[in-house]
């Protein structure tokens, strides 16, 4: 992060503010709200919410357990395909999946609580502190899985409760992956994410390494020769670049990392933070940046994207969050040049754009925008530290429909492999299915 200019401090809120700011985003359901709300679902025969899952979990089948009393069986219910319900309950997009096609939605324009409903079984089942599985007898096989993010752990976990040995490889200081280092902090309070983790290593069986990096203190010869079975679930490792000149000028900021650093701050109060600040991009990261940067005290946040609202990333959920908390989204617009002075950047030059059949061009006008800090929210991309070992596609680890890589005993899930959909839900979807095809495969040994 840039040093500190008399624009960027922290501290330019009351506590009182910063508690309010950072509370839960979606206050839980209690036990009655949970009965009403459960009591709305028509638990259709074609459950097209289930369908729209990419866990495919039972959503008619919990809601009716939660309807008759049966907390804990809902959340089974949901484990059974998702053990990361908890956490996906609070951040995955369920206005663009389960609850985008409730027959309640279509018919009524507010769809039955899928979301919080699922939040409310989990929260009720880890707070019993009781694990919902038990382990195997032990087959003696061990596997080793890269990556102690939603894939690797929903791989792990149902890897362990097949009897297998697990060790988890992890680069950072703590487990959960994006859970723990790349959602907005009001997303997830109360520091949720560690509290999955360890409800996930419950089952026994897994043991975590952590400060192993492939490719750098970890190499695939070695996983290979040591175990029985590999899983990567390594994610995006790169940052695509801005395409702006000066563009390396101090005071511009990856936001995944100004996410990671908010994440793990003990004080939000203390963090820097610019009166006027700059997000660049349309996803999900861009919008956390913005918004966590108007409730961290800037006066003025702008989100800038080339195209329009339709083709944002965000949700349109994400997208209306934003602008309710003071956060302006310029369209069809893109950073041609940042603005310096002494090497740090103060602004961005800017030129408005169109698309003229399905291809975007520059209409050569522009405007600056003037910025105390600047984030990039662009994408992340795919880093080769294998060095070709494994076959890639679209940039990214080939895979088959079991999830199997290029090389027998390799499989491979996440944001790291071709066609993923870049959440947390479908990331965990990639762990599940690639254990079970990894324990059909060590069942033949």
């Amino acid at each position: 992060m840039a040093e500190k200019k008399p624009d960027i401090a922290g501290k330019r809120l009351s506590v009182a503010e910063y508690q309010v700011n950072f509370a839960d985003l979606h206050p839980p359901l209690d036990h009655h709200e949970a009965l009403v709300e459960s009591d709305r679902c028509y638990f259709c025969h074609d459950a097209p919410c289930m369908q729209a899952c990419p866990t495919s979990i039972d959503i008619p089948m919990f809601i009716r357990q939660i309807q008759t009393g049966h907390a804990k069986s809902a959340a089974k219910t949901i484990f059974d395909q998702n053990i990361f319900g908890g956490m996906c309950a609070r951040v995955c997009p369920t206005e663009t999946l389960c609850e985008e096609v409730c027959v309640r939605e279509i018919a009524e324009g507010k769809p039955v609580k899928i979301g919080l409903l699922q939040r409310y079984a989990t929260d009720e089942a880890m707070a019993e502190g009781v694990h919902p599985y038990v382990r195997a007898a032990a087959t003696g096989k061990k596997v080793a899985v890269v990556g102690a993010g939603p894939a690797g752990l929903a791989c792990a976990h149902r890897l362990a409760v097949h009897g297998h040995d697990v060790t988890v490889f992890e680069a950072r200081e703590k487990a959960g992956g994006l859970n723990e280092y790349g959602i907005a902090a009001y997303k997830s309070v109360d520091d949720f994410a560690q509290k999955e983790v360890d409800f996930i290593l419950a089952i026994g069986g897994i043991r975590i390494e952590h400060g192993k990096r492939l490719g750098e203190t970890l190499s695939l010869a070695d996983l290979q020769k040591n175990y029985d079975a590999v899983f990567l679930g390594i994610g995006l490792q790169g940052v695509n670049a801005l395409g702006a000149k000066d563009e390396d000028a101090d005071g511009i900021s990856d936001a995944v990392d100004y996410i990671a650093e908010l994440r793990q701050a003990k004080d939000v109060s203390a963090l820097p933070v610019g009166r006027r600040v700059v997000v660049i991009g349309g996803g999900m990261t861009a919008v956390d940046a913005a918004v966590q940067s108007k409730l961290l005290g800037a006066e003025d946040v702008t989100i800038l994207y080339r195209r329009g609202p339709a083709q944002m990333k965000a949700s349109g959920f994400e997208q209306q969050l934003a602008q309710i908390k003071g956060v302006k989204i310029k369209h069809w617009v893109a950073p041609r040049q940042v603005l310096a002075e002494d090497g740090k950047a103060i602004g961005l030059r800017c030129e408005y754009m169109r698309e003229a059949s399905g291809t975007l061009t520059g209409t050569g006008e522009t405007f600056d925008i003037a910025a105390d800090m600047i984030f990039k929210a662009i994408g992340q991309t795919y880093v080769d530290v294998l060095g070709g070992q494994l076959a890639l596609e679209a940039g990214r680890i080939k895979v088959d429909s079991l999830k199997r890589t290029s090389v027998s005993g390799i499989w491979a899930g996440g944001d790291c492999v071709a066609g993923g959909k870049d959440l947390t839900v479908a990331s965990v979807d990639d762990g599940r299915r690639a254990a079970e095809n990894i324990h059909q495969f060590l069942k033949s040994l």
